[in-house]
C-alpha cells in the first residue's frame, strides 16, 4: 500500500531558503502549504511548484490561528517548518537601531513561539508529526554587528529544546537546522561584493558559502521517519565554521 502524501507547512516559503525547502518537499511528493507575510509572492511560488499559498504573519496571533484553522479544515498537518525570520538591520549593540531589534524579536522569537504554541497543539492532538525550526550558527558563534539577530536564534534553539520535551509524549519531534551563511536574495548584495564574500569564506574550512540545496536535505531528513529517534537537537550546516 502506498503511503499518503504528507502535509507540510513552510513559513517564509515565498523566497530564499524557505522557497527551496518548499520545492524540495513538493519534489518528494508531499502536499505543501507556503505561509508568508507576502501573500502575493506566496501565491506566485505556490502556482509555480504546485503548492497552496497562505497569507501568514507568524508574529500575529490571529493570523497564526486563522492559518491553523484553515489547515485543520483542509485535512491537518504532518510537518511544520518554521523558516520565516528577519535580520532587520545591523550594527554593534551600541549602534543597532532599537526598531531593528524589536523587528527581529517580533518575528524570530514571538513568531516562532506562536507557531510552536498553535501548530504544536494541532500536531499533538493528531498524535504525530515533526517540527523543524530554522536557527543559525550565530546562536553559538558571534559575528560583530549581528548580535541582536544572533540572540533571537539562540532563543529559537532554546524553544526547540523545550518544545521537544513538552511534545515528545504526544509523538511530535522538534529539531532545528542551523545554517551558516546561505546564498539567498537576503545575502545577494553581500555575496556580490568580492571582498566581503572572501572575508566570510575565509572563516569556513570548506571554503564556500552554502547553496540552498545544501541545506534542504537535512530539513527533509529531520522531518522524515528516518529521524524517528532524534528530537531536541540543533544541527549546524556551516562548512565547518563552528570549528574555528
Amino acid at each position: 500500500m502506498t503511503a499518503s502524501p504528507r502535509r507540510i507547512l513552510v513559513t517564509g516559503g515565498a523566497s530564499g531558503l524557505g522557497r527551496g525547502i518548499a520545492g524540495a518537499f513538493r519534489a518528494a511528493g508531499d502536499v505543501v502549504f507556503i505561509g508568508d507575510v507576502d501573500a502575493q509572492a506566496a501565491a506566485a511560488v505556490a502556482d509555480e511548484i504546485g503548492a497552496t499559498a497562505l497569507g501568514l504573519d507568524i508574529a500575529d496571533e490571529a493570523s497564526v490561528q486563522a492559518a491553523c484553522e484553515r489547515i485543520a479544515e483542509a485535512g491537518g498537518l504532518d510537518v511544520l517548518v518554521n523558516n520565516a525570520g528577519v535580520v532587520a538591520g545591523g550594527g554593534t549593540l551600541q549602534e543597532v537601531a532599537v526598531d531593528a531589534v524589536d523587528a527581529a524579536l517580533r518575528v524570530n522569537v514571538r513568531g516562532t513561539f506562536l507557531m510552536l504554541r498553535v501548530f504544536g497543539a494541532l500536531l499533538a492532538d493528531s498524535g504525530h508529526g515533526a517540527i523543524v525550526n530554522i536557527s543559525s550558527i550565530g546562536a553559538r558563534q558571534p559575528t560583530p554587528g549581528l548580535g541582536h539577530y544572533e540572540a533571537t536564534k539562540a532563543a529559537v534553539d532554546a524553544l526547540t529544546r523545550t518544545a521537544a520535551i513538552e511534545l515528545a509524549g504526544s509523538g511530535v519531534r522538534v529539531n532545528a537546522v542551523a545554517p551558516g551563511p546561505v546564498l539567498t536574495p537576503l545575502t545577494a548584495e553581500f555575496a556580490a561584493n568580492p571582498d566581503a564574500r572572501a572575508a566570510w569564506e575565509s572563516r569556513i574550512p570548506l571554503g564556500t558559502i552554502a547553496e540552498v540545496d545544501q541545506i534542504t536535505p537535512l530539513v527533509l531528513f529531520l522531518a522524515s521517519d528516518a529521524a524517528s529517534h532524534i528530537t531536541g537537537v540543533s544541527v549546524a550546516v556551516d562548512g565547518g565554521q563552528l570549528l574555528v
